[in-house]
């Protein structure tokens, strides 16, 4: 039995529009080609989407985006992130991660259909599972790392299924499917050297690539390998936001709370200095109200030590052996592994969120009196702490298909494993306030010592550090730690399924489709020592974590082929997670109907269930966040410390989506599609932000330095709960026409979506209407109403280019008023807008090898990403941009060249 990956017509039409590849585009066969083909005996394959197998030209009920190597290419993408990002299906990814929005997954990369979050799309890996990252985003999401796949070069193409596909393929499968497809049947070999050089600082990136391939009469193998080395873009080498965004009221040189009679404890700034050594006063009072003093804070600019890019390296290898028995069974068998590094900037160290004391007889304090330390360790004049992270994944696939007289048969077992390790710096809470009472140093007797003698001494927080009174390294090591965090995520799946013939229809024959799944998924984290005793100031620490949860499942498909013109598919799915969280039975009814040569419609309806992780359930961990405190009136730089939930409900869900295809002619289709997601009990993280708005001043749920009440806000403590419903829905919109001319093929092409309706029903916000809004201050992601790609490829005999046009609607930011001042409750006047976005990607390519009738075929392909260095829309918030919709680097050149043996 040969599996072969032929690119149906139908998947190079679609994936045309999508990408308008000017490859894709020009392979159109001939009448005599035509002729030719149907000459041949009829191959069946495997459509994502579908467990039966099916005829190359079959159009699949449910929408099916096809997206093949050479769109890939057309790109100019370097890695799957890069795709998935000029996707209009896709919203909301987390393909930037930075401090600000994903505090420890950098060098990850993720997908988001249609919003409903990262966790919520299922990916595959040659119709076969993938482990999770074991590192949860900032919402305590596990998502599948695409950067830790497989080499871009082995990938034939990409399939998405954008219905929904739970009743196929389970829970967490509620947005759709995303298949990633590798090359198979390959014979030769092929390199490719990749250079790519941002406009800004010194942001650069080299891709190195191989490709081996052999078949005989029995088998084939596959071998691929990748090599990525990126270096990093710092906001100081493109400062997208202002001073003010990026600036924390905790700095060094910091401020003091001092306990004034009849005012009570008031933020006092360093009497040493603040602006003279760096620092950005913010006045609480008018001058002189307090003589001899300033009632506020000294600001700290952090922004300038952090990374827009992370200084990444990756290495993929994948290989794939298939062998055919004689008696009609194929073994196959994949391995991949991945090594992904990325160092991610940092300020020099994190804010002193425990209000330690400076005591009275600190030989710098000029206060007479103990007094609190609001700010950090180190600030201006200190280098960054950077944050590391390192991911390794593993991953083994093996599988026997066997052919029957009706149908065929398959059974398989995968096995992934992610570990994770996350590292950064921060201070240690008992040896810093030690350190403050002069019994500081790592030989120090904080029991028989005498505070600011021999081993032990002072560290001196006050601006005089800067001059008459520096502080030693001896000292400061001694209350620096770094928590380390390393989880681990496994996943073990067994499965089996059938497809037969049943009976005969108007259309041909009716086919069931069979299967039994059993998986394992466990996840654990392992804190640090110091982390698990809650330790340090800021990140605070966590209790390790360790579960797991397996599932059976049970599925059914059946394709009903009524006639030559209509094609029904029903699907069913039971799934038992045990426990609280229980069982679930979801169904799928998909139709297809040709109405005309021209035109045929396409409608499916189906639910979904999707259970509460390992992680939503007994995790937990901190993050920082920027929030807007009522009580002060100020942003600020909180801790949110988030605990599992063992009491969550499994969310459900409802989802449908008509659509139809249109050829009026040759070389020119349109494709419209209608889609509704509908969700109850969805599983989110508390919004940090209306948690604080909701009761600022409880102490349970709010910690704040100084008085309770009204000191600033420290620390947020929140958890997982089921958020009562939402509800979007949109149009995909797809078309393109090829052009025949004397100077070549040209075909312009348009994909958009349109975002009708991010209906959110929030326990602290209520009722939102998301469309169109950033939605900061809700459960919702960042939703501009539409996405456009406008594309033109040109095509003459070794010559191609390709032009695009993406576009990106003006949306509202919830967390600031259309002045620019910050939502403190309200806006009179509206939502600041964000400005709409529209960039320009080209590429050229020239086949060398056809130029010079070389043996081996070499392609120079020359391209630029925003050409035109257009800046991303600002937003008033840290970093200043919205990472979940657009790119900081600006202008990206680069160029390849591909080498085939």
């Amino acid at each position: 039995m040969k599996f072969k990956t032929r690119k149906t017509a139908v998947a190079a039409m679609v994936g045309t529009a999508l990408l308008c590849s000017p490859y894709l585009v020009s392979a159109q066969e001939t009448d005599a080609d035509k002729e030719q083909e149907a000459k041949k005996d009829v191959e069946l394959i495997l459509v994502t989407g579908s467990f039966v197998r099916r005829s190359e030209n079959f159009e699949s009920p449910s929408p099916l985006a096809v997206v093949d190597s050479v769109a890939i290419d057309a790109i100019g993408a370097k890695n799957i992130a890069d795709i998935t990002q000029t996707l209009t299906i896709n919203t909301g990814a987390e393909n930037n991660p930075d401090a600000f929005t994903q505090n420890a997954t950098a060098g990850t990369s993720n997908i988001n259909l249609r919003g409903l979050g990262v966790a919520s799309t299922l990916v595959l890996l040659n119709n076969k599972r993938q482990v999770v990252t074991a590192q949860p985003t900032n919402e305590g999401l596990n998502f599948v790392d695409t950067s830790s796949l497989v080499p871009m070069i082995a990938i034939d193409r990409m399939e998405v299924v954008k219905d929904g596909a739970s009743a196929l393929y389970g829970s967490d499968a509620v947005a759709g499917v995303v298949n990633f497809i590798t090359k198979r049947n390959y014979d030769g070999a092929m390199v490719s050297v990749d250079y790519q050089d941002g406009a800004h600082g010194d942001n650069k990136e080299y891709i190195l690539q191989g490709l081996w391939g052999a078949t005989g009469d029995n088998g084939s193998v596959l071998a691929a390998i990748s090599y990525t080395n990126r270096s990093p873009l710092f906001l100081s080498d493109r400062r997208l936001s202002r001073p003010q965004d990026d600036t924390s009221a905790l700095g060094n040189p910091g401020s003091y709370f001092l306990n004034i009679p009849g005012a009570g404890p008031l933020p006092i700034i360093d009497p040493y200095g603040c602006e003279e050594f760096g620092g950005a006063p913010d006045l609480r009072a008018p001058s002189g109200t307090i003589p001899g003093l300033e009632v506020g804070f000294c600001g700290f600019d952090f922004g300038k030590f952090y990374s827009y890019v992370a200084d990444e390296s990756r290495t993929n290898a994948y290989v794939r052996a298939d062998y055919e028995f004689d008696n009609d069974i194929t073994w196959t068998a994949e391995f991949s592994t991945a090594r992904n590094r990325a160092e991610r900037g940092g300020a020099p160290s994190f804010p002193i969120l425990t209000s330690p004391i400076v005591p009275d007889y600190h030989p710098q304090n000029p206060f007479g009196q103990s007094v609190a330390f609001f700010g950090r360790a180190e600030g201006n004049g200190f280098e960054g702490d950077p944050a590391n992270t390192e991911s390794d994944t593993l991953r083994f696939s093996t599988s026997l298909q066997g052919v029957t007289d009706t149908g065929f048969w398959e059974v398989s077992y995968t096995r992934a494993v992610n570990d994770f390790v996350f590292r950064v710096p921060d201070v240690l809470n008992t040896e810093f306030q030690l350190a403050l009472y002069g019994l500081g140093g790592s030989n120090c007797d904080p029991i028989a010592g005498s505070p600011g003698v021999g081993n032990c001494e002072f560290f001196n927080p006050f601006a005089t550090s800067y001059t008459s009174a520096p502080n030693s390294d001896y000292v400061v090591s001694s209350f620096t730690g770094t928590e380390v965090i390393d989880s681990k995520a496994d996943l073990e799946v067994f499965e089996a399924f059938t497809s037969f013939d049943v009976f005969e229809m108007g259309g041909g024959f009716a086919a069931l489709a069979l299967g039994v799944q059993y998986r394992e998924n466990q996840l654990s984290q392992d804190y640090d020592d110091l982390a698990n005793q809650d330790s340090f100031t800021f990140v605070i620490g966590n209790p390790d974590i360790d579960g797991s949860q397996d599932v059976w499942a049970a599925f059914g498909e059946l394709a009903l082929p009524i006639n030559d013109e209509l094609d029904v598919q029903l699907a069913v799915r039971y799934e038992d997670y045990g426990g609280s969280i229980g069982s679930t039975v979801d169904p799928k009814l998909a139709v297809s109907w040709r109405a005309t040569d021209e035109f045929s419609f396409r409608g499916s309806i189906s639910t979904s269930f999707r259970a509460p992780t390992v992680f939503l359930a007994q995790g937990g961990a901190t993050s920082l966040q920027q929030l807007i405190d009522p009580v002060q009136g100020a942003v600020a730089f909180v801790a949110v410390r988030t605990s599992g939930n063992e009491d969550l409900k499994p969310e459900e869900s409802t989802a449908y989506n008509i659509g139809f295809s249109y050829e009026p002619f040759r070389d020119f289709s349109i494709e419209v599609d209608y889609w509704n997601f509908e969700f109850e009990d969805l599983i989110i993280q508390e919004n940090a932000q209306a948690v604080l708005n909701e009761d600022p001043t409880n102490p349970d749920r709010v910690i704040r330095a100084g008085d309770p009440l009204t000191g600033p806000a420290l620390q947020v403590n929140n958890t997982y709960v089921n958020a009562s419903s939402l509800e979007t829905s949109g149009l995909d919109f797809v078309t393109s026409y090829k052009i025949e001319t004397d100077f070549g093929s040209f075909t312009p092409s348009l994909n958009a979506t349109y975002i009708t309706k991010y209906d959110l029903m929030d326990p602290q916000a209520g009722n939102i209407d998301g469309a169109g809004r950033r939605n900061f201050n809700n459960i919702g992601v960042s939703s501009p109403e539409l996405r456009a790609n406008l594309g033109l490829a040109w095509k003459n005999d070794i010559h191609a280019a390709n032009v695009f046009l993406r576009y990106i609607s003006s949306y509202d930011d919830d967390q600031n008023c259309d002045d620019g001042t910050a939502n403190l409750g309200g806006c009179a006047g509206g939502f600041y807008e964000v400005d709409s976005h529209l960039t320009v990607d080209a590429q050229y390519n020239i086949d060398l090898g056809g130029l010079y009738d070389t043996e081996q075929s070499y392609v120079l392909t020359l391209g630029a990403i925003n050409m035109f260095d257009e800046e991303p829309p600002q937003l008033f918030t840290n970093s200043g941009f919205d990472s979940k919709v657009h790119d900081p680097r600006g202008r990206q050149i680069y160029a390849r060249l591909a080498i085939e043996f």
